[in-house]
């Protein structure tokens, strides 16, 4: 298995633990909190949108354009907030995702091995340093938040997946 192929198998792995832990969610169920301090699933799935558009336009990967308005929605402040208004549908986060997916698996397929050995800016060395450990960000946030997901599906009394 080459480098390529494990940082695809990595972004690919996440997605399949996420749509599993939310095949059963309701739109109401996204706005369930583990603990009253943790961000809901409603926000958690927009800042992951929203965190892999930033990750991918600072290593020049060109992404589809967000929603009006989206950016502005999936903040800090915003995770407070409960009002299922401001986030997107189950179905609405999920399309975005499958859609951003896409666009960063095809970028990924594109790069030599030596464009995914280059630097990347300082302001990204907390978690990447290559471009290749930006892509592996990418997975690795989201498997981190599908935890997150199982907290809520485990408070719901939703069976246990994988």
């Amino acid at each position: 298995m080459t480098a390529k192929e494990v940082l695809c198998d990595v972004i690919e792995f996440a997605r399949r633990v996420t749509r599993a832990y939310l095949s059963d969610f309701t739109d109401d169920d996204l706005l369930v909190r583990p603990i009253p301090e943790m961000n809901h699933v409603a926000w958690m799935l927009g800042h992951l949108i929203r965190s892999e558009h930033s990750l991918m336009t600072r290593i020049d990967v060109s992404m589809p354009d967000l929603p009006p308005g989206f950016v502005d929605n999936y903040t800090g402040e915003t995770s407070r907030s409960d009002d299922p208004k401001l986030f997107k549908t189950k179905d609405e986060s999920l399309a975005l995702l499958e859609t951003d997916r896409s666009t960063i698996l095809t970028a990924l397929d594109a790069m030599t091995d030596d464009e995914l050995d280059e630097p990347v800016p300082e302001s990204m060395h907390r978690y990447a340093r290559t471009v290749a450990a930006v892509f592996r960000h990418v997975g690795t946030h989201e498997l981190m938040h599908a935890g997150h997901i199982a907290a809520v599906r485990r408070k719901l009394g939703k069976p246990v997946l994988i």
